[in-house]
């Protein structure tokens, strides 16, 4: 008596017998078309929620004094003013002038001529 012989575990597949066309793509939303958004539903664009309280900075006082090193500092303004100086009682007489220029600064003190609202 002989053994049942099992059925093959795997298929393979047919080879086809010809070229066939390829799928098409599903169409996507046209260029500039809101994406995720319902037909009809206008979309709003909100203004930046972060508002400031209407200060921006005019002057920056950059100072690098590393351990055992030369300190170096740049006073820089939007008015055009740009100085730096190199060693430690320069920086501080840099430092001091800094400060003076906050008060003589045009861009912060109003013009001659003006008149508050």
């Amino acid at each position: 008596m002989t053994a049942p012989s099992r059925p093959p575990l795997k298929s393979i597949p047919s080879a086809p017998s010809g070229p066939r066309a390829a799928a098409q793509a599903v169409p996507g939303p046209a260029e500039g078309e809101p994406k995720g958004v319902a037909e009809g539903v206008p979309i709003a664009v909100r203004p930046d929620p972060q508002l400031g309280d209407g200060r921006y900075p005019v002057a920056w006082l950059h100072i690098c004094a590393p351990r055992g090193a030369v300190p170096t500092a740049t006073s820089k303004c939007l008015c055009g003013r740009d100085r730096s100086a190199v060693g430690k009682a320069r920086v501080l007489a840099l430092i001091t002038d800094h400060e003076a220029h906050r008060d003589a600064c045009p861009l912060r003190t109003p013009q001659k001529g003006r008149t508050a609202a």
